[in-house]
């Protein structure tokens, strides 16, 4: 099951335990219990400290629970946790096993401090690279305190209860038996729902915060090299974002990032964070910034107000809120969200095996999808407005080559179809003779590109017709004081490399503005 490669890497995390672990199996006959039981005999060879118990006592098969000997402290996972998974291993096996978390101390506090009996299930994928964020939470949240319980489930392995439960979308997390959430979440996200005067507290710390030199708005890669370029100067810098990571989180693989060959948009969120973390920088995680009001209009301070109620103030403020998935906007399209309408095919595909979708867009995002997804499900079908693909020329070869997938061009979807429980077709437009078609199939994947998330600056700055932030050379926006940079932003090609640059640029945009208008105050930091 493990590569000479990862098993040295595992030993030496394994290392690290300080308490015995037993890892219990519940084993049928099938292959999938063939596999999960030799991953299991080989991750005990790899530490003395691991054991391996066949007890078949869960109902879910194969399944096993890593239990930390003579507790009650353990985690389950229903299916083979690899792939993106496979950190979420490791990390449980370390927790259970007695190595501390690196979570912050208040964090664990709260998790520890919460009352009540919390029986979580999780159904993941393990092409879902969102999927890891919310099982790892979860398990840590069942290893820190007794009355919380998760099981983290592979859904392409238990069908049937993925179609009873009605899972169209991953991860799902169930709580006591009932829906308790769908998509990424993070742990503070997951005690915010949970902890109900935590928001209240938070508001109360953000709104006794000092004035800030630069304030940055927005977690994503713009905003984290603003943040870092602010800080180096020795200013107070603060950065307010609703997640931190932002678009990049939903970005399956990277290869064109400069000097990085391959990486995965969770994984460079996470590289984001602890560079962030190297300097001094208030990072204010789960805020959704509301309201813009400009150093000209409050009277020599920049106000950000926060949904939370609290707000923000700064002498500069730096813009990066980055964008998010375009919505279709037709009838049905919003009721049957994570209901057979999805975003993301890496995350949600596995959940189609077997079944008819359909892809809308094709430019690349929408041709690479398509041609993914035709390895998983019976027939896909790619449903493009304009008259031609836009993809490029090798996507279109491949996916014209494929025998199960079918492509529409000249063509406007309408309206999406479903039974009330789940999606049942589309109908789309022929823009070419008017006629209006229905194509039956039970999942829709939308890939047409992105929207900024700037409807909140409306009236505060000036936008284009699209909505980006209209900015300059240096970064500036047409209220003095007020950069932008990012995917949100006018700069074109929304990149990666291009907005950490612009990110950067905003923030000595920033100071250059900083020192020219009260040069008494950053004498010092100059």
């Amino acid at each position: 099951m493990l590569d000479a490669s990862l098993k040295t890497q595992l030993q030496g995390y394994l290392e690290r335990l300080t308490q015995d672990v037993e890892l219990v199996a519940s084993l049928d006959d099938s292959a999938k219990s063939q596999e999960l039981k030799e991953l299991l005999e080989e991750i005990a060879t790899l530490s003395d400290k691991v054991t391996v118990v066949q007890r078949d006592d869960d109902a879910r098969k194969p399944s096993f629970a890593i239990v930390r000997a003579g507790t009650d402290t353990s985690v389950r996972f229903a299916g083979l946790p690899m792939g993106h998974e496979f950190t979420s291993l490791v990390l449980a096996l370390l927790q259970v096993g007695g190595h501390p978390s690196k979570e912050a101390q208040a964090t664990i506090e709260q998790v520890t401090a919460l009352q009540g009996d919390y029986m979580f299930e999780t159904y993941f994928s393990l092409s879902c690279q969102n999927c890891p964020d919310v099982v790892q939470a979860l398990n840590l949240m069942s290893v820190l305190n007794p009355r919380i319980r998760h099981t983290a489930i592979d859904g392409a392995l238990f069908p049937q209860e993925v179609e009873t439960r009605g899972v169209m979308a991953v991860p799902s997390v169930y709580l006591n038996g009932q829906p308790f959430a769908q998509g990424r979440m993070s742990l503070e996200q997951i005690l915010t729902r949970l902890d109900t005067g935590a928001s209240e507290r938070a508001a109360e710390e953000i709104a006794a915060k000092p004035v800030f030199d630069v304030l940055v708005i927005g977690g994503g890669p713009a905003g984290a090299a603003a943040a870092i370029y602010a800080a180096r100067k020795g200013i107070r810098t603060g950065i307010a974002a609703e997640r931190f990571g932002g678009q990049v989180l939903d970005t399956m693989g990277i290869e064109n990032f400069i000097s990085v060959s391959h990486t995965e948009g969770p994984q460079m969120g996470a590289a984001l964070a602890r560079h962030v973390k190297d300097y001094e920088v208030d990072v204010m995680d789960l805020q959704t910034a509301t309201r813009l009001i400009p150093a000209a209009t409050s009277g020599g301070l920049a106000e950000v107000q926060l949904q939370s109620g609290a707000s923000l103030k700064a002498r500069t403020v730096v813009l990066s809120p980055g964008a998010r998935w375009r919505q279709m906007n037709v009838p049905g399209e919003a009721e049957y969200r994570n209901k057979g309408v999805a975003y993301c095919p890496h995350c949600d595909g596995p959940l189609f095996k077997g079944k008819r979708v359909a892809v809308i867009g094709g430019g690349n995002s929408g041709v690479e999808a398509a041609i993914d997804l035709a390895g998983l499900v019976s027939h896909v079908t790619l449903i493009e407005f304009d008259g031609q693909l836009r993809a490029d020329a090798v996507l279109q070869a491949k996916l014209r080559s494929l025998p199960n997938a079918t492509i529409i061009v000249s063509a406007q979807t309408t309206e999406v179809h479903g039974d009330g429980a789940k999606v049942t077709g589309l109908s789309y437009k022929d823009r070419r003779t008017a006629e209006q078609k229905t194509v039956e199939l039970e999942g829709i994947f939308v890939q047409i590109g992105l929207v900024p998330n700037t409807e909140w600056l409306k009236g505060a700055i000036a936008l284009s017709p699209r909505g980006e932030i209209e900015v300059d050379a240096r970064g500036a926006t047409s209220a003095p004081g007020v950069f932008a940079a990012g995917d949100a932003s006018t700069v074109p090609y929304k990149q990666i490399v291009i907005a950490m640059g612009e990110g950067a640029k905003a923030a000595l945009s920033a100071f250059d503005h900083l020192i020219r208008s009260v040069p008494a105050d950053l004498a010092t930091a100059a």
